[in-house]
């Protein structure tokens, strides 16, 4: 199964980039990997989820914004090309649900799916509680992460506010400052991908490294059109922190807030880890 050709100006658009792999059937698309957002054994996460997430986005039927994604990481995605098979479950006036499974192989094994809820937002009453922790602004200038970590990372810049990889600590919280890597304005797949950027919380939690792998993560959309074109290029503050380590897995938790303290996005995901 081959990959498109991909080309566009920045490094996620390339990764996530998807063309018609029938000319008469826009729910069957074609991609591929990308060595860019490569991770220890397969593509970065978020990357993923910003693919499938994308190829509804596609959908020439689709209805307004992404409210929530969930996706299932079911094998380990190979280097190379994919196909990505949608599915619209049902659809309304206000909403739709989506099914989306990117399959690899002659026998076209299901490597990750997804559910996606698309919504008409409309001026309504509303009010937040969640406020967002009080931290100094982002510095003006900041580059990615340094140290020896998958290749994926030199992708995003990242100002570390609080939370040190591989130390014993008494909790699992992260502050950080994050962006695109150059800049890109934020839109629905880059927000997608920044909520797995964290680090695993185990590896905050503890002083060395282990096996680990997603198995399931959860994003909610809680930003209109007008929150993000009002992000532009501007870096997300990401807070995230895990509740339970037990028997071979952990969770964590995350929210993304953006300018005029919007909170973007809030995240949740279930992640394997080996003894």
């Amino acid at each position: 199964m081959a990959g498109p050709d991909l080309a566009a100006d920045h490094p996620l658009d390339r990764a996530i980039a998807l063309v018609a792999a029938r000319a008469d059937d826009p729910r069957c698309l074609s991609g591929a990997t990308s060595e860019d957002y490569w991770n220890a054994v397969g593509p970065f996460g978020g990357v993923t989820a910003a693919t499938l997430l994308n190829a509804v986005l596609l959908q020439p039927d689709r209805l307004g914004v992404p409210l929530s994604l969930t996706v299932s990481y079911a094998g380990a995605i190979r280097a190379g090309g994919f196909e990505i098979r949608v599915r619209l479950l049902r659809g309304g006036r206000t909403t739709q649900h989506w099914s989306v499974d990117l399959v690899q192989g002659p026998a076209d094994e299901v490597m990750a799916s997804a559910l996606v809820a698309c919504v008409l937002r409309r001026d309504t009453w509303g009010v937040r509680e969640a406020r967002p922790p009080a931290v100094a602004p982002a510095p003006e200038s900041f580059g990615p992460r340094s140290g020896e970590f998958p290749r994926w990372l030199r992708w995003y810049r990242e100002h570390l506010v609080h939370g040190e990889l591989y130390r014993e600590s008494p909790h699992s919280e992260t502050l950080a400052w994050i962006a695109d890597a150059p800049d890109r304005a934020l839109d629905y797949p880059a927000l997608a991908a920044i909520c797995d950027a964290f680090f695993p919380r185990i590896y905050l939690r503890r002083p060395r490294p282990v096996p680990i792998a997603t198995v399931s993560l959860n994003v909610y959309f809680h930003a209109g059109l007008a929150a993000m074109a009002a992000q532009g290029v501007q870096p997300v503050l990401a807070q995230a922190s895990g509740q339970v380590f037990s028997e071979g897995f952990c969770d964590q938790e995350g929210r993304i807030w953006g300018a005029g303290e919007s909170l973007l996005a809030t995240t949740h995901q279930v992640v394997w880890y080996k003894e």
